[in-house]
Parts: C-alpha cells; sequence; structure tokens
C-alpha cells in the first residue's frame, strides 16, 4: 500500500511470478496478473486482517 494512491481502496501484491493490484472492499483483482494459489494466499491473509487493510488506507490515503 502506498501513500496518496489512486482510488478505490486496494493493497499491491508483488510476486516472483507476477504483480497485482487487489480491491479491499470484495477482494478482486483490478490490475496485474497472479497464479491463482498466490491470489488465494494474499486474498485469505486479506480476510485475516481486513480492518488492518481499512485502517491502513485510511491512515496514507485518508
Amino acid at each position: 500500500m502506498f501513500a496518496d494512491d489512486h482510488l478505490p481502496p486496494h493493497f499491491h501484491v508483488s510476486t516472483p511470478d507476477g504483480e497485482a493490484l487487489v480491491l479491499i472492499e470484495g477482494l478482486q483483482l483490478s490490475r496485474g496478473r497472479l497464479r491463482k494459489q498466490d491470489f488465494e494466499v494474499a486474498t485469505d491473509w486479506a480476510r485475516n486482517n481486513m480492518r488492518l487493510l481499512r485502517d491502513r488506507w485510511d491512515e496514507l490515503n485518508g
């Protein structure tokens, strides 16, 4: 996640095999490409850390 980033609220995922933006609301792939397994790991983590993601987005971009 970056400060002064564009809407909608999202987080960045980087792996050796790809990079992507994932929307915080709905956990949908917004841009880029990830292997299915990497996307599942990222979205599982996000589901378990949704409050942290929202708070951090507001802190950096609110």
